[in-house]
């Protein structure tokens, strides 16, 4: 996490804001939860009007680093990509270069955060859902990929996530995202408090936990990225799981510190 630069009072502000709408998410059956995923960020930035997002300023060049960095991601993978889809695009600069190599670009969000429509590409498609039902046709897509974003669905909808995705990838298609490792965290706002994840981050995972339920939606092999690149090899995963058990072993601060080098993140490369 970045250093927060507030006073700890406005930032136990904060997290206390984040805890208490975070838990109404988790306690809402499905059929409220689109509603309040759309209304959350609007009561968050107006009862925490300090927060963050509303006011650092990050510069052109911070943008362009962030883009180059989930680029890196793709490196390797685009080649006979045709359509594209991104889960959770935010301000679509990603979806936007994206565009550039690729036939169609689909950016999948629970509202339009893109700003001024008038300089997207023509082949560039937004498309506003309700976190469950995607108006696309199946095997729509050759990849699909999202970044930071599972974290922030609710546990119960995970399965039913990487299930669209399954969907929305033809034959062999790839889903490649990236998501906070649980062993590190929590690596939102909680981690000047607690523990564990109670914040916006709904869980965090492992990338024992993901693999399982990725073959259970329906992905029939996965691969993960260590130390930036994709290790598209069974050793590699098996290797991962291994040192990933074993960590997992570990008392909480010991695990945490080794964590901190060996799991930040699980960047995974999913195959229908």
């Amino acid at each position: 996490m970045r250093v927060d630069p507030r006073p700890i009072e406005r930032v136990r502000h904060h997290f206390e804001v984040e805890k208490e709408l975070a838990q109404r998410l988790m306690n809402a059956p499905r059929e409220k939860r689109t509603e309040l995923f759309r209304t959350m960020y609007g009561e968050l930035f107006e009862r925490v009007p300090d927060h963050p997002r509303l006011v650092r300023r990050d510069t052109e060049e911070d943008c362009r680093k962030a883009v180059a960095a989930r680029m890196s991601l793709l490196k390797g993978h685009l080649e006979g990509v045709e359509s594209f889809v991104e889960f959770a695009p935010g301000d679509c600069r990603l979806a936007f270069e994206v565009c550039k190599h690729v036939r169609r670009v689909d950016a999948i969000d629970i509202s339009d955060q893109s700003g001024d429509s008038s300089d997207n590409p023509e082949n560039f498609n937004l498309i506003v859902y309700d976190g469950y039902n995607v108006d696309l046709p199946v095997g729509a897509a050759d990849m699909a990929f999202s970044y930071q974003f599972i974290e922030h669905l609710h546990p119960d909808d995970i399965p039913l996530h990487f299930e669209m995705a399954v969907k929305l990838l033809k034959p062999g298609g790839k889903y490649i995202f990236s998501t906070p490792h649980r062993f590190s965290g929590p690596h939102d706002i909680s981690a000047h408090f607690c523990t564990t994840p109670e914040a916006f981050h709904l869980k965090e995972w492992t990338f024992r936990e993901l693999a399982d339920v990725a073959r259970k939606a329906g992905f029939s092999k996965w691969y993960t990225y260590r130390f930036g690149k994709a290790r598209m090899n069974a050793l590699a995963n098996a290797a991962t799981l291994f040192a990933e058990s074993l960590v997992g072993l570990l008392p909480r601060p010991l695990r945490w510190k080794i964590s901190d080098r060996l799991f930040q993140g699980v960047t995974m490369v999913l195959v229908k």
